[in-house]
């Protein structure tokens, strides 16, 4: 039992020693799941880093990460090495961490309970060498339930709660959960982004709104949170994260690319006062 105990607060020194050389952690989450959550949280990792900036992502889905094949690392593995376990760098200053990089057979599912869960996304925080980062962004799973509530527990001082959603009323109803669920566990919210806000046709581009508009900018402004901004729905976006090339980065001069980066740079300036 001495040893158990022992190695319970060896693990919680080194979770606060790591914590302590990370200058910022959003936590990326939404209320259901098709929003396009995983999408955000990699094209914000990746502008970041393409600003020089020292950024880490953290992939708490479990049962489904997908931030690998998001950024065009799937099928390497996360190594052990002096100082723990080794962060995959997939540019010189971005380093990721997911079930991805670990679970060797891609069709296996992982069937854990939320004790499992809890101590694996323990283990992220604790055991990796994540070294000093000027950003950690974490990528959770939809809902408020173990994986996103284990990161709040885990992190006291998370900066900021980044919630995506599409403008339609079902996704703007469960996007108003997870700001409540920001605020009872004292995380400052960032923002709402609304994603999916209107396809834009690649031969005439003109927009049609799929699922309506204006849904997250109003949920924003009646909880008194900040908009983020609208992002649409383009096929490129698709064709880009299929093929591990964040759109943020590889088409940035686009419409899409600049309010993507607009978007990044409300969440650079960003003060949890």
């Amino acid at each position: 039992m001495n040893n158990k105990i022992q190695e319970q607060q060896e693990q919680e020194l080194r979770l606060k020693e790591n914590l302590s050389r990370i200058k910022n952690t959003f936590i990326i989450i939404s209320g259901k799941g098709g929003v396009g959550k995983t999408t955000v949280s990699v094209n914000l990792a990746y502008a970041l880093a393409k600003k020089n900036l020292k950024v880490g992502i953290m992939d708490v889905d479990i049962h489904g990460p997908n931030i690998a094949k998001m950024l065009g690392i799937e099928g390497n593995q996360l190594t052990g090495g002096q100082w723990g376990i080794e962060p995959f760098a997939a540019l010189p200053n971005l380093k990721a961490v997911s079930m991805a990089l670990l679970n060797q057979e891609q069709d296996n599912p992982i069937i854990w309970r939320g004790p499992l869960k809890m101590a694996t996304i323990k283990q992220f925080i604790s055991d990796v060498n994540w070294g000093e980062l000027d950003y950690l962004i974490v990528d959770s799973p939809p809902g408020t339930g173990d994986e996103p509530l284990s990161i709040c527990q885990l992190i006291p001082d998370i900066k900021g709660a980044i919630i995506v959603t599409t403008p339609q009323d079902v996704a703007i109803l469960d996007s108003r959960k997870t700001v409540f669920f920001a605020r009872q566990l004292n995380i400052p919210v960032a923002g709402i982004i609304e994603n999916m806000s209107g396809f834009i046709c690649p031969h005439c581009n003109s927009k049609t709104d799929l699922f309506g508009s204006g849904g997250g900018e109003k949920a924003a402004s009646n909880l008194s949170v900040p908009f983020l901004g609208r992002i649409p729905i383009e096929p490129e976006m698709v064709i880009h994260g299929d093929a591990g090339k964040p759109y943020a980065h590889y088409q940035r001069e686009t419409e899409t690319g600049k309010i993507f980066n607009t978007i990044i740079d409300k969440i650079i300036a960003f003060k949890n006062d």
